[in-house]
């Protein structure tokens, strides 16, 4: 739970009501607490059992499949993204890079992004956008050849970050 301290961006529930609202969502007490958390800590990649922890600790009260169905509404509304932790294969969810939610977000939707496989922390790479827009419209380009239909492009560096680097970075120095 160390993670949530790392940043908290203030949102007033009429914002919070504006973007449920525009995804055809019901802005109930449960809704507004998810989506706080994840625009409050936007590094923060949690699984469903950690958001019903986060929640739990903060006095809301949500039965566990109410929340799972909550979380998939989101997602499936594009206020959250929803990938697949490599090493547990659990759903672990995202703040998503959406128009109402982060300005910093390219005209085609996509923001790479880093992910730390030690943490499970998401670091958005808006500096690259620039590059990767040329990537993501030549993969749509493609798909679209073979008669798909792309809707958006996802773009995850996994890796560790530099706070988990750290303190193996520290235990190497000491053993040397």
């Amino acid at each position: 739970m160390a993670q949530l301290a790392d940043m908290t961006v203030p949102v007033s529930d009429e914002v919070l009501d504006g973007w449920l609202s525009a995804a055809g969502l019901r802005r109930t007490v449960a809704t507004r607490a998810v989506l706080r958390l994840f625009v409050a800590h936007p590094s923060w990649l949690p699984t469903h059992a950690e958001v019903e922890a986060v929640l739990q600790q903060q006095g809301v009260e949500v039965n566990r499949v109410t929340l799972y169905r909550l979380l998939d509404r989101l997602a499936s509304v594009g206020l959250l993204a929803r990938h697949v932790d490599e090493v547990t294969r659990a759903w672990r969810f995202a703040l998503a890079a959406s128009g109402s939610v982060d300005a910093e977000r390219d005209a085609s939707g996509v923001v790479p992004r880093f992910e730390c496989d030690a943490c499970h922390r998401q670091f958005r790479l808006t500096d690259a956008s620039p590059p990767t827009q040329a990537v993501a419209d030549q993969l749509l380009k493609t798909l679209a050849s073979l008669g798909h239909q792309g809707q958006r492009v996802d773009l995850s560096i996994h890796g560790t970050c530099n706070v988990c680097v750290e303190p193996a970075s520290v235990g190497k120095q000491a053993a040397g």
